[in-house]
C-alpha cells in the first residue's frame, strides 16, 4: 500500500489553512503534516518536517508566494501547488508560478462553492507520485528572431494541429508552440485551467510565440499563424463548419469530470478535419483526451502523445497510448518539430 502524501499547507489566513486541512484531511492518501503562516514559518516547517508536497498561497505579508516559491526550487526543489484568487491578477500570478516550477495551481474557493478545493486531494496525490524532482528555474525565451527564416522555410500544407494538457501543460505548450513559425498551421488547444485563466495563458503564450495565439471565441475562423486556446469554466471548444472550418463554444455538461474537454475538442476535429489532422497529447492527471485522439487516429489524423520522461504527469499521454491512440511518443522538447515536419506541405519532386 502506498503511503499517504505528507502536505505542508502555507496560508497567511487561518480560515483558509484551517479549510485546505480539513479538505485534504478528509482523503486517505494525504496527510497533512503541518501549517506555517508565512514564508519564514514555512521554510523552518519544510526543513523539520520535510513534507512530500507544499501547498502554497500566493498572497502573504513579508515575501510573496512566488519569491519564496523561487527560493524553494532553487534551494529544495519539491513538489508546489499553489493557491491563488481567481481573479486577472491571481491569474498572471499562477501562471508566472508554473512558469518558476509549480506542480499545479488552484483557485481558491468563491461563495457559493458546493466542493471547495474539490481536486486539491487529487493533486496532491499526484504531486507526490510525480517524476520531476529536477525543477529549474527558467525564464522563457522571447519569439525567435529567426522566425522569418523559420516561416520562409515552412511550407503549410493546410492540416488541422488538436492539442490537449492538463497538469504540466503549462510549461509544455510553452515548449512545444515556441517551435512554431509566425504561419504556423491552425491550431486548437484545449488546457485544463479555471476560469480567468485561460485568458492570462493566452496573452503570455502571444507574447512568447511568434504566431497570433489568443482565447477562443464562438465563431473564430481558423486560420494560418493562429492558435485558439479554449476558455477555461464554462463551455466545450469545438471546431465546425468543413467549408470554412471556425471554433465553437459548447454549452454542455463536463466529460470525465472536465469542462473544456480535450475529448470533446478531440471528436469534434476527427469529424471535421479526418486525416487533415494532427492530435497531440501532452502531460496531465486522468484519461481526458485519450479516447478522441483514438477516433482521430481512427479517422485517418496522425497522432503523438508526450513521452514519460518528459512528463510532469504521465497520465493522459499514458491512457491514450495504452488505447493504441498515439501513433509516437516523443520527448517534449521533439515534438513542435515533430508536429512541423507532419503538418508541412510536400514540396514538388519529392516522394
Amino acid at each position: 500500500m502506498t503511503a499517504p502524501a505528507r502536505v505542508l499547507v502555507v496560508d497567511d489566513s487561518p480560515t483558509m489553512r484551517g479549510l485546505i486541512t480539513a479538505v485534504l484531511s478528509a482523503d486517505p492518501g494525504v496527510t497533512v503534516v503541518g501549517q506555517a503562516g508565512d514564508a519564514m514559518e514555512a521554510r523552518n516547517a519544510i526543513k523539520q518536517l520535510n513534507p512530500d508536497v507544499v501547498t502554497l498561497d500566493i498572497e502573504m505579508p513579508n515575501m510573496n508566494g512566488l519569491e519564496f516559491l523561487e527560493k524553494i526550487m532553487r534551494l529544495r526543489p519539491m513538489p508546489v501547488i499553489m493557491v491563488s484568487t481567481l481573479t486577472h491578477r491571481g491569474a498572471d500570478a499562477s501562471l508566472a508560478a508554473l512558469e518558476i516550477g509549480a506542480f499545479d495551481c488552484v483557485g481558491k474557493p468563491q461563495p457559493g462553492d458546493a466542493r471547495p478545493f474539490g481536486d486539491l486531494a487529487e493533486k496532491v496525490k499526484a504531486a507526490a507520485r510525480s517524476q520531476r524532482r529536477d525543477f529549474k528555474v527558467e525564464t522563457p525565451a522571447a519569439p525567435a528572431a529567426t522566425s522569418a527564416s523559420a516561416a520562409a522555410a515552412y511550407r503549410n500544407g493546410r492540416k488541422i494541429v488538436a492539442i490537449g494538457a492538463s497538469t504540466g501543460g503549462v510549461e509544455a505548450l510553452i515548449a512545444v508552440l515556441q517551435k512554431f513559425p509566425v504561419n504556423c498551421p491552425p491550431t486548437v488547444i484545449t488546457q485544463h485551467m479555471p476560469p480567468t485563466f485561460t485568458k492570462s495563458f493566452a496573452e503570455r503564450l502571444n507574447r512568447l510565440c511568434a504566431p497570433r495565439v489568443e482565447e477562443a471565441t464562438d465563431g473564430a475562423r481558423l486560420e494560418i499563424g493562429k492558435i485558439y486556446l479554449a476558455p477555461g469554466g464554462d463551455r466545450h471548444l469545438q471546431v465546425a463548419n468543413a467549408t470554412a472550418p471556425c471554433c465553437r463554444l459548447l454549452d454542455r455538461d463536463p466529460v470525465n469530470g472536465h469542462r473544456p474537454s480535450v475529448d470533446v475538442l478531440f471528436d469534434s476535429v476527427a469529424e471535421l478535419a479526418g486525416r487533415n489532422a494532427v492530435g497531440v497529447i501532452l502531460t496531465g492527471m486522468g484519461r481526458d483526451g485519450a479516447a478522441g485522439l483514438l477516433k482521430m487516429r481512427h479517422a485517418g489524423a496522425r497522432t503523438i502523445g508526450q513521452n514519460e520522461k518528459t512528463c510532469v504527469v504521465y497520465g493522459m499521454p499514458r491512457v491514450a497510448y495504452e488505447l493504441g491512440a498515439v501513433e509516437h511518443q516523443f520527448p517534449l522538447t521533439s515534438i513542435g518539430e515533430e508536429i512541423l515536419k507532419i503538418t508541412a506541405a510536400r514540396r514538388e519532386g519529392s516522394e
